[in-house]
């Protein structure tokens, strides 16, 4: 089996020489590196956040030539396994995530610079947060999986676009087939931001990053004229018992980051606010509830109590 090495780049550029080339039908092996481009390690701080080099994140692996794929194709990328390197790390940045804005605007300092190391054996991640031992199984995906972009130029891998990129979707995990436009010949698939686990919305900026071994599958699927991704899933699965907080307002924005707040309200009960904000990005799923009684929306937090090693409930 063909394994293609993090030989990285961090641009949408289809200017980019193939470090690869896959044929349909094969299985192949990518090495990825996580998020920070190895400026976090296991043995890193909070304060080596602050250090970190903007220019180097979101480092892909790739691109990879599918020989056959033309402009009007799909590429159908089958994601095999996925496979751990016994750790991984969540962190608040200051100015980046869905509370960039608070302590600024409430008594509740969720600036940072923190960070939390998760060590991860036989499938589950485990880090303390306050009193609380938190083990969560992992469901490993890429956040960033895309082709190369029709415009020329260097674009930024940060937002989603039309060939896939940071779409930070959990449910790209091992089993899924991930539907991808092709707009230049060759494809020109690139891959990377691997995470062990994501709380659907990831509301810090950061879910359990983590460098990996991917396997995948490609095929070419032609003349598909897809607008934009589309994927199957079996889903990731779930928890039994979840505490949960509606967050409603006019504003969709504002809805969410009510529900955030609710639940991190309650999770400081056991743990510095922070924590909890970095816990809600890494388990916490995020869920529009409502949308037809105007003016108001309804986006509900979901917090799974199994993830703890005490009983958690309500008063």
């Amino acid at each position: 089996m063909l394994t293609i090495h993090s030989k990285t780049h961090n641009k949408w550029d289809n200017s980019l020489t193939p470090i690869g080339q896959i044929n349909p039908g094969d299985e192949f092996e990518v090495e990825t590196k996580e998020a920070s481009d190895e400026q976090i390690k296991p043995t890193s701080t909070a304060q080596d956040l602050l250090r970190l080099d903007f220019n180097r994140i979101h480092p892909l692996t790739g691109p990879l030539e599918v020989v056959g794929a033309e402009p009007g194709d799909a590429i159908e990328v089958e994601l095999l396994e996925l496979s751990d390197q016994g750790w991984g790390w969540t962190g608040v940045l200051p100015g980046f995530g869905l509370m960039a804005d608070e302590g600024y605007t409430s008594p509740i300092d969720l600036q940072g610079p923190a960070l939390k190391i998760w060590k991860v054996k036989d499938r589950v991640a485990e880090a303390k947060f306050g009193d609380l031992n938190v083990r969560i199984p992992i469901s490993p995906f890429p956040g960033v999986i895309g082709t190369a972009l029709q415009s020329r130029g260097r674009f930024s891998t940060i937002p989603p676009r039309e060939n896939g990129g940071n779409m930070d979707i959990k449910h790209l995990n091992a089993g899924s087939r991930l539907y991808l436009p092709v707009f230049v010949k060759g494809a020109m698939l690139s891959i990377g931001d691997t995470h062990l686990a994501q709380g659907d919305g990831e509301v810090c900026g950061t879910a359990v990053e983590a460098p990996m071994k991917v396997r995948l599958r490609v095929r070419v699927v032609k003349r598909m004229n897809l607008a934009g991704p589309i994927f199957q899933t079996n889903g990731v699965k779930g928890f039994a018992n979840y505490i949960s907080f509606p967050g409603m307002d006019s504003n969709l924005w504002i809805a969410t980051k009510k529900a955030v707040r609710l639940a991190i309200s309650f999770l400081s009960r056991h743990m510095e606010p922070v924590e909890a904000y970095m816990l809600a990005s890494a388990a916490v799923d995020l869920k529009i509830s409502e949308v037809v009684d105007q003016p108001t929306w309804i986006v509900t937090a979901y917090l799974p109590t199994d993830i703890f090693d005490a009983a958690i409930s309500l008063p």
